[in-house]
C-alpha cells in the first residue's frame, strides 16, 4: 500500500462521481480527514458516459436545428454534420477518457485517493481490493458514504446476452455511426439519444412501451417531443415492446416485436431504466440487502443502520436519479457529517445546508431533445394526487411570447404552471420548447423559494426574451382567476 494512504479516516467516501466529490469537499472543508475509494474513473458516470458526452453530442445537433429555424440562418446551413467532428469535441469533454485531472483535483483539496474496490467489511470498516493486489482495511471514525450510482437495468429477454446490446455507454462512447438504431425506451436516456444518433445519421427507431415519450413529465411534453422527432426522421412507435432479440447474419441485430413482426437494424439501444450499483460492496456485513436501494433520512443517512455512521448520496437512495440533485446530496450530507462530529446541532444553520427538502418538492430536471424540456416540481397530476388544490394555466409560447418568436421562426412550445390555490405559490413549472433549458432555473427558484405569484407580478422580465414567458403566465392566472 503506498506510504501516503493510512488506514484510520474521519470519513471513507465509496466513489469519486460528482457526489462522492461533492461529499469529500464538505467533509473537508468540517475540518475531516477523508478517503476516496474509486474502482472506475474518477468523476463517474456522468464525467465519462453519461451527462457530459452526451451532451456533447446533442449540442451540434440542436444548434443545426435552431439554424434552420431561422430566415437568413438557414440558408447557411449545409450538408450534414461531421460525425468526426462531433466525436472529437466529444472526446475532448470527455478527456480522452482519463481521468488524471479530476484525480488531481480530489487530491488538492487534501483527501486521500485510493483506486480499488471498496467494500464494507462490517460497521465503518471498508476493504479495498487494489489494482496491485493488496488488501487494506479501512476504518472510519465518523462515517462511510456509499456514492457509486447506478447501472443500466436490462430486461430478461430471450437472446438479450448474445446479442450484445448497447446501454449507455456504448450510446455516448461509440465513434462510428450505425446505419440503423433502435432505442428501447421512452425516458430521458431514450429520447435524447433518438435525437442525437438521428441527426448523426442514423435511422433511429424508437420503440416505448406506453402510450407517450417521457412519462413522469406532463402529457403534452411527449407530445411535441414525439412530433419533434418524427419531423427528423425518427421512427417513433409508442405501444411497442420487445420480446427477443438476436444477431443475424452480417452482426445485424434483429428484435422480434410484441405485435409478431421483426425489426433489423444495426445496433440496439437498451434505455429501460437502473438499478443500484450495490451489490457487490458488502452490504450483507451491515445486515443489509446487497443489490438494494438505500432507504435514507434527510440527511443522506441510512435509516436501518445503528448509530448511524452509513450515508448514501445519489443514485443508491433513488430520490431522483439525477447528477445535480445527487451533487445536492452531496453537499447536504458532507455539511451534516461535519457538522455532527463537531457536536453541532443541525437545525441551528441559516444556510439551511443540513436537509434535502428539494428532494421533496423541487427536482429540477432537463432534457435536451429537439425541441427541449425542462420541469421542476410537480405535475398537475402528482399535485392533485397529493392532496393539493390547484389551479394551472398553460401558455402556447411561440403564439404570445415576441422573444420565441425572434429566437425561432414558427416556435412551437408550451409551458405549464401549476399553481397551490389555497396557499398561492407555485409547485411545478413545465416548459417545452427551443432554448426552454436555459430557463429552468428561475422556475426552481420561484419553485424552492415557495414565491406566492403576487410577488413574481415584481420580477420583471427582459424585452424581447423568451423570458417574457413569466408575464404572460402570470397574465394567464390572472384571467382565470377572473373568470372563476
Amino acid at each position: 500500500m503506498a506510504a501516503d494512504i493510512g488506514r484510520d479516516y474521519d470519513v471513507i467516501v465509496l466513489g469519486a462521481g460528482p457526489i462522492g466529490q461533492n461529499v469529500a469537499d464538505r467533509a473537508r472543508a468540517a475540518g475531516l480527514h477523508v478517503a476516496v475509494v474509486e474502482r472506475e474513473l474518477v468523476g463517474g458516470e456522468c464525467s465519462y458516459w453519461a451527462c457530459v458526452p452526451s451532451k456533447a453530442l446533442l449540442r451540434p445537433v440542436i444548434a443545426v436545428s435552431d439554424a434552420r429555424r431561422v430566415d437568413g440562418a438557414r440558408e447557411a446551413v449545409s450538408g450534414s454534420i461531421s460525425s468526426a467532428g462531433v466525436f472529437g469535441r466529444r472526446d475532448r469533454y470527455v478527456s480522452d477518457w482519463d481521468d488524471s485531472g479530476q484525480a488531481d483535483w480530489v487530491r488538492g483539496i487534501g483527501a486521500t485517493l485510493i483506486r480499488g474496490h471498496g467494500r464494507l467489511a462490517g460497521p465503518r470498516r471498508v476493504a479495498v481490493s487494489t489494482p496491485g493486489g493488496e488488501q487494506p482495511v479501512l476504518t472510519a471514525r465518523h462515517a462511510v458514504v456509499v456514492c457509486t450510482g447506478s447501472r443500466p437495468a436490462l430486461p430478461d429477454l430471450p437472446g438479450i446476452t448474445e446479442a450484445k446490446p448497447w446501454t449507455n455507454r456504448e450510446a455516448t462512447g461509440s465513434s462510428y455511426v450505425p446505419e440503423r438504431l433502435a432505442v428501447v425506451g421512452a425516458g430521458g436516456v431514450g429520447v435524447e439519444m433518438a435525437t442525437a444518433w438521428q441527426g448523426l445519421g442514423s435511422q433511429v427507431t424508437l420503440l416505448a412501451r406506453g402510450s407517450g415519450l417521457l412519462p413522469r413529465m406532463e402529457p403534452f411534453v411527449g407530445e411535441l417531443i414525439a412530433r419533434g422527432l418524427a419531423e427528423s426522421g425518427v421512427d417513433v412507435r409508442l405501444g411497442a415492446s420487445v420480446r427477443g432479440l438476436r444477431r443475424a447474419e452480417g452482426g445485424r441485430a434483429v428484435l422480434e416485436l410484441g405485435d409478431g413482426s421483426e425489426l433489423a437494424v444495426s445496433e440496439v439501444l437498451f434505455a429501460t431504466g437502473r438499478a443500484p450499483l450495490t451489490d457487490d460492496i458488502g452490504l450483507e456485513t451491515v445486515g443489509l440487502t446487497p443489490g438494494s436501494w438505500f432507504d435514507v433520512d434527510d440527511t443522506c443517512r441510512v435509516r436501518a443502520i445503528e448509530d448511524g455512521w452509513l450515508y448514501g448520496a445519489g443514485d443508491v437512495n433513488h430520490r431522483a436519479l439525477l447528477t445535480h440533485q445527487g451533487k445536492y446530496q452531496g453537499r447536504i450530507a458532507g455539511a451534516a457529517i461535519g457538522a455532527r462530529a463537531a457536536g453541532q446541532p443541525l437545525d441551528t444553520s441559516p444556510w439551511g445546508v443540513h436537509a434535502t427538502t428539494a428532494d421533496h418538492y423541487a427536482v429540477p430536471q432537463a432534457f435536451f431533445t429537439d425541441p427541449e424540456a425542462a420541469a421542476v416540481g410537480l405535475t398537475a397530476r402528482q399535485a392533485e394526487d397529493a392532496g393539493h388544490q390547484i389551479r394551472t394555466v398553460d401558455v402556447e409560447i411561440g403564439d404570445v411570447v415576441m422573444g420565441a418568436k425572434l429566437y425561432a421562426d414558427g416556435y412551437a412550445g408550451r409551458a405549464r404552471m401549476v399553481v397551490d390555490a389555497d396557499r398561492g405559490h407555485l409547485l411545478g413549472v413545465t416548459l417545452v420548447g427551443p432554448g426552454v433549458t436555459e430557463m429552468l432555473h428561475s422556475a426552481t427558484i420561484a419553485v424552492a423559494g415557495q414565491v406566492p405569484v403576487h410577488r413574481l407580478w415584481h420580477a420583471v422580465p427582459c424585452f424581447p426574451t423568451v423570458s417574457e414567458l413569466w408575464l404572460r403566465l402570470l397574465e394567464a392566472y390572472r384571467d382565470a382567476a377572473d373568470d372563476n
